[in-house]
Order: C-alpha cells, then sequence, then structure tokens
C-alpha cells in the first residue's frame, strides 16, 4: 500500500504528465495540511503570517513599494500562486504576479491596531498570497502615537501578510531582505530576467520534490507505528467555541506577555515543551493529554533556498500535570520524536487514528520559538522599522506560546476568548512561567 506522500505523488504525476497538462506545481506535507485547515474553516481563510513595522509617517512611498512588491512576486512562484485542489489533489496554479498594497483608513478615535485588526479580518479567501497594508492617516486630525524609531513622532504601520503556506522563518527573512533591497532601486526597479523567472520556478519545483521524497521515505511502517503509539492517548481537549463570544467590540482573542531573564544559550526546548504540562493542566483539567503542535525542519539537503513553506507541525502528547515531569524523560521522549519528524502531519494523524485515539487531527495548543538575531527588520531607503505587535487578532487554536530568544526570553501566550476565559489563560500562563523558574515582576495585562 502506498504512504500518503506515495499516493500524492502519484496523483500529482498524473495531472502533470501528457501534453496538454496544465502547469501545476507540488506542495509539501506543510502546504498540505494547511490546505485541509482552509478547507475547514466555513469561511475558507488561510493561517495568516502578519508583520508589522512602524515608520515616521510620510517614509513610505506607495508607488515604490508597491513596484518593489511586483518585483518579489514575478521573482518567485509561491508569492504569484494560489492554492487549489485539482481531482482532490492540493497543488498550487501559477497567476499574474500581483501584491494589493491596501490603504487602511482609521475612524476618528480608532487606532493604527483596531484599523488593522479589522482590515486582516476582511481578507479575501481567494487572491495573492502576499498582501500590504499600511495605515497612519486619519480623517479627523487626530495622531495615533504608534511606537516608532522616532519616540513621540507620529507613526505609520505597514503589514506585510502571508498565507502561511508560502512562508516559513526563513521565507520571513528573506522577503523583508529583498522587499528593502528593491525598494532601495526606486520606482524603477528592474524586474526580474525571463532568466532568473524559468530559473527560480525549477528550483522551487526541484526543492518540493526533493522534501516530498523525504517525507515519502520517513512514512516507514516502524515510524508509523512509534507515532501510533505515541499518540494513542491523545484527544480533542478544548471546549467548543462559546456562541456570542468575545463580547461586541472586544478583540477576539486575548494575550499575556513576559520578559525572563536567559542564558547566552537559551532554554532548551525540551524544557519549554515540559513546562506546558502545568498550563495544560489549568487550561483543560488533569489527567488528560492534549495534542500540542510546534514547527521543525528546513530544506531538504541539496535544495535551494526557495521561498515556500517547509516546516512541518509535530506534535507533542502534553500530559497535563500540576507540576513539569523530569526534564530528562521528555527530553529523551523528544529526541525519539526527532528521529521521525519528517512524517508529515496528516500520515501521523492517520496513524494515531488507527492505533485508537480518535484524534480528529486538531491541535488545542501551538509552541513557536524565533531567534531575535534571525528576526527580519525592514528597512526602506535607509529609514529602519521597528517590528511592532497587534494584540487581539484571530487565532487559528485555543491557545499559542510563542518564544523569543535574545538577551533575555520573552514568553508569550494568546488564547481565543470564544473557547478560553481571560481568568483560566491567564492561570495557565502563570503555571507556564513558574515552571521556567522566573519570576512574574508584574501581573500580565490582558489586551
Amino acid at each position: 500500500m502506498l504512504s500518503i506522500t506515495g499516493q500524492y505523488l502519484a496523483r500529482y504525476r498524473e495531472l502533470t504528465t501528457g501534453a496538454g497538462a496544465p502547469a501545476l506545481l507540488p506542495v509539501t506535507g506543510a502546504q498540505r495540511r494547511f490546505a485541509l485547515v482552509r478547507a475547514l474553516d466555513p469561511t475558507g481563510r488561510p493561517d495568516l503570517v502578519p508583520m508589522f513595522f512602524a515608520f515616521p509617517r510620510g517614509t513610505v512611498d506607495p508607488p515604490r513599494l508597491a513596484a518593489a512588491a511586483r518585483r518579489l512576486a514575478s521573482l518567485h512562484p509561491v508569492l504569484r500562486s494560489r492554492p487549489t485542489v485539482v481531482r482532490g489533489t492540493p497543488v498550487l496554479r501559477m497567476a499574474e504576479p500581483e501584491v494589493p498594497l491596501i490603504r487602511v483608513p482609521r475612524a476618528s478615535g480608532e487606532g493604527a491596531d483596531t484599523a488593522l485588526r479589522r482590515a486582516l479580518g476582511a481578507w479575501a479567501p481567494d487572491g495573492p498570497p502576499i498582501r500590504l497594508f499600511l495605515t497612519g492617516d486619519t480623517t479627523d486630525g487626530d495622531r495615533d502615537r504608534v511606537p516608532s524609531p522616532c519616540g513621540d513622532e507620529p507613526s505609520e504601520v505597514l503589514a506585510v501578510v502571508l498565507d502561511h503556506a508560502a512562508c516559513d522563518g526563513r521565507t520571513l527573512a528573506r522577503i523583508v531582505e529583498e522587499l528593502g533591497a528593491a525598494y532601495a532601486e526606486g520606482q524603477q526597479a528592474h524586474m526580474p530576467a525571463p532568466s532568473e523567472v524559468a530559473a527560480e520556478l525549477t528550483a522551487y519545483h526541484e526543492a518540493v520534490l526533493l522534501q516530498l521524497g523525504v517525507e515519502e521515505r520517513a512514512e516507514a511502517p516502524e515510524a508509523l507505528a512509534y507515532w501510533g503509539e505515541r499518540l494513542r492517548a491523545v484527544r480533542d481537549r478544548a471546549p467548543a467555541a462559546r456562541p456570542g463570544l468575545p463580547a461586541a467590540g472586544e478583540p477576539p482573542s486575548g494575550s499575556a506577555s513576559v520578559s525572563l531573564p536567559t542564558s547566552a544559550a537559551g532554554v532548551p526546548f525540551s524544557d519549554l515543551l515540559n513546562a506546558c504540562r502545568p498550563a495544560v493542566r489549568a487550561l483543560y483539567g488533569p489527567g488528560h493529554t492534549v495534542p500540542l503542535g510546534y514547527p521543525w525542519g528546513g530544506r531538504p539537503p541539496g535544495a535551494e533556498g526557495v521561498l515556500g513553506c517547509f516546516l512541518n507541525t509535530v506534535v507533542f502528547p502534553a500530559v497535563a500535570g500540576a507540576a513539569p515531569s523530569g526534564t530528562g524523560a521528555t527530553a529523551d521522549a523528544w529526541w525519539e520524536d526527532l528521529d521521525r519528524a519528517d512524517v508529515p502531519f496528516d500520515a501521523v494523524v492517520r496513524a494515531a487514528r488507527e492505533a485508537g485515539s480518535g484524534w480528529s487531527g486538531r491541535l488545542d495548543g501551538l509552541l513557536t520559538v524565533d531567534d531575535v538575531a534571525q528576526r527580519p527588520s525592514l528597512r526602506l531607503a535607509g529609514v529602519e522599522g521597528r517590528e511592532t505587535h497587534i494584540d487581539g487578532r484571530p487565532v487559528r487554536g485555543p491557545f499559542a506560546v510563542s518564544v523569543t530568544h535574545g538577551r533575555e526570553l520573552h514568553l508569550r501566550m494568546v488564547w481565543d476568548r470564544a473557547v478560553t476565559a481571560d481568568r483560566t489563560a491567564l492561570d495557565a500562563f502563570d503555571a507556564l512561567t513558574e515552571a521556567l523558574r522566573a519570576r512574574t515582576p508584574t501581573a500580565p495585562a490582558v489586551s
């Protein structure tokens, strides 16, 4: 019997072989997962990855930025493709390069954060995978004070937003770098030569096929049996969304954050996983095994560093406990997981279900870790934007934890207010920080 990836490759080759076959690009296992999530969403919305940059007001030249963005999309196949399903097979269909630059008006008294949340909430499911949003102008002369490199001076905020199926961490850094470089060339930035476009298309196609080869080999019977046993006890734990929540006018998600002292090496990832145990206990009660996902992976050996998403989502069965278990036991189990981390998510879900878990594949929590040294910084004509957060945006899962490692550890948690009450979420956040043996100097603010 062919593996899930083997079946996918066979269907893809059947679609694209022969005279008159459509020009379609294959997708990675990670992109297949995003296609499934999108298909299950009532509105068909993809997962969005926004980056927000505050600039002194008047810095951004919209025509010049639009020209730079179009050059970027012209070169990279994943930025000018649309996800589609042909005869039951998820693929990418090439389209003309297009990057909308949308000016977001603000009503009287409305801040940039509210305006951008509203704009992202209106994201049309059909359309280009990268879009730009700019706000800062007001309708009545009021001057919003968004944190900026210029201190108290008026600012504008530029949002660079991508469909997650088109990006991972390496993608974000490269997009920001190339967007800034094209902007520096001015409105007459040259479009990529046909030979450059063709070379990038070939590299993308080959990189995805290499990745699918890695995934197909990873779906060995031993690895599938491992994941079936590892996730046998996993069930969906998060309650259903509560109708009517959050209240009208209230952001759909809450958040809390704190900065913690850390060593130069940071906190081992297994310790972060272990610290999630008391947090999931506070959220879902004791005695449960909760599916917690985290991104892992990278480009396969020999692949070009093309833009796209090559990060698999690995599932950690977080057993809800009042205190972390021995870190050694968690680390040993995690290293065992990493030996089989290339098995694509959909194959892992099937293995767990065949082992009797009854798990739907829904993740009840997410954990991501970023190195601050790798975080992109957008520079437009010599002016560096200050990356900022906009809280209150919708979250796909019940809760998510992000950790940014630099001189200190910045711990952040967001949660869906329609699923989890603020007080419960804050108790979970406190349990998480306590498990990391750090003190929170002040109570985290709900936003």
